[in-house]
């Protein structure tokens, strides 16, 4: 086995250490893990035998995926600091792993008007985020050029924020509703200023399993040909992937695979980002909607998905992110160990996992991501949206983040999911109901409850 091209491990070789472990693995697995070593790009089907690793060679596989994430990036972790605006949870689509959507006849359908989209990335901004992601449901009948309003909104207000916004779900809609074509809706809002999309909306890239988990989602010819399109017209985008549902370890494999192959045509993707499915709340669980559903990733199988991916993506897509709200800080500070270095977001609000069940939080602030990153050996980095370092803590001294010296009830300040569903003024209107009386188009500038009442915020 090739020795690493750098020595790190506190005085013993890690080409050491890993040539004594794989004296005692299966020649199979060895000859893969060196492979890997030696900068070669594995297969999905050498990545499909290594989901099946266990005692010595899951030890083996996490070393190699921590050398390879060592060599490429070094020992800085990154995270950005930003804040989600779920718009609307009202969605025309019935996914049998989404627990956030609601159809326009529930009583907690809600929809966020854009003024207050606006003052929710302002306040954003002046607690130092830079970057607001905007996704949301579909709603019915929803004017065209929404997502394209939102950003100019936005942008207009910030012009030097990042919108990393719409999924590629949001765009295919997006773009028959105002009955333009994919090229051309991304174009718009791309005038419009976003600066990313998020690589959501992707689940399993395999459409048969796509058809079981969520039928009349997008497809997956649809989905890579706005992902391609969009890095064709210098738009980049995050790429993710929905694991421990109802998916084989062969599926798990093709879809990194696929991400490879896409990134090696475009170059366009900024990270990949596993994500856990969460079972609590999911219809397909819960109403047994679909055969064969599990609880969940285990805890094995997590550490496997990124070390797996390392491997596979080492030699393309650099930065390797993990969801703390899927899998909490501290389970999250171990999988710095297994090829990860992004911590992802501060967040700010999440609505989409904690609707799902997720028990993480929706805020996770500067300091703390500082002291898990450091607690785990590594130096903590805060980054742009694309990767860019803005600042790179050396020392153990930092200097304080607005987001550090916010107190009280977090809630109370940025409001949550279950507020938002319970409050009346943000009540979702069907067009039809709206036009009957009186009222704009629901995504137009109304009136929303008093930006200075810290429970606006839901």
């Amino acid at each position: 086995m090739q020795a690493p091209m750098n020595n790190h491990r506190n005085g013993q070789s890690a080409a050491g250490s890993l040539e004594q472990l794989v004296s005692s693995l299966q020649p199979n697995i060895a000859g893969i893990l060196d492979r890997a070593l030696l900068g070669q790009d594995i297969t999905a089907e050498e990545a499909e035998a290594l989901f099946g690793v266990s005692g010595l060679e899951l030890s083996a596989l996490v070393m190699v995926a921590d050398e390879l994430r060592h060599r490429t990036v070094g020992d800085v972790v990154t995270y950005v600091v930003n804040r989600n605006i779920n718009f609307t949870n009202v969605c025309i689509k019935r996914c049998g792993f989404c627990a956030f959507s609601r159809d326009h006849r529930e009583e907690e359908g809600y929809f966020i008007p854009t003024g207050e989209i606006v003052r929710r990335a302002r306040e954003a901004w002046d607690l130092g985020a830079t970057e607001v992601c905007i996704q949301a449901g579909l709603p019915p009948q929803m004017e065209g050029n929404l997502y394209v309003k939102l950003c100019e909104a936005v942008k207009s207000e910030l012009p030097d924020i990042h919108v990393h916004g719409f999924s590629p779900e949001e765009v295919l809609y997006g773009s028959v509703r105002s009955r333009s074509t994919i090229r051309e809706y991304l174009q718009a809002l791309q005038q419009a200023g976003v600066g990313s999309l998020p690589g959501t909306s992707a689940e399993i890239l395999d459409q048969e399993m796509r058809d079981r988990i969520s039928p009349g989602r997008i497809s997956v010819d649809q989905w890579t040909e706005v992902i391609t399109t969009a890095h064709d017209l210098g738009i980049p985008t995050t790429s993710t992937i929905m694991y421990g549902h109802a998916e084989t370890d062969g599926h798990k494999a093709r879809h990194i695979a696929l991400i490879r192959d896409i990134q090696k045509a475009t170059g366009g993707f900024t990270e990949f980002v596993p994500l856990g499915f969460i079972h609590t709340e999911a219809p397909m669980y819960g109403h047994k909607l679909v055969d064969g559903v599990r609880e969940g990733p285990t805890g094995t199988e997590t550490v496997k998905v990124h070390a797996i991916s390392r491997l596979m993506l080492n030699n393309w897509i650099p930065n390797l992110q993990v969801s703390w709200v899927k899998e909490g800080l501290k389970f999250g500070q171990y999988m710095l160990a297994t090829g990860v270095n992004d911590m992802g977001g501060t967040l700010i609000n999440e609505s989409i996992s904690t609707a799902a069940g997720a028990q993480h939080g929706q805020l996770v602030r500067p300091r703390e991501l500082h002291h898990a990153i450091r607690d785990a050996g590594r130096i903590p980095a805060e980054r742009h949206t694309t990767y860019d370092r803005m600042h790179v803590f050396e020392g153990e001294e930092d200097p304080q983040h607005p987001l550090d010296s916010l107190e009280g009830n977090l809630e109370e300040i940025f409001g949550s999911y279950q507020r938002m569903v319970k409050m009346e003024g943000f009540r979702f209107q069907h067009p039809r109901s709206a036009a009957s009386a009186g009222s704009e188009l629901a995504g137009s500038n109304e009136a929303s409850p008093s930006p200075s009442s810290p429970t606006s915020s839901g």
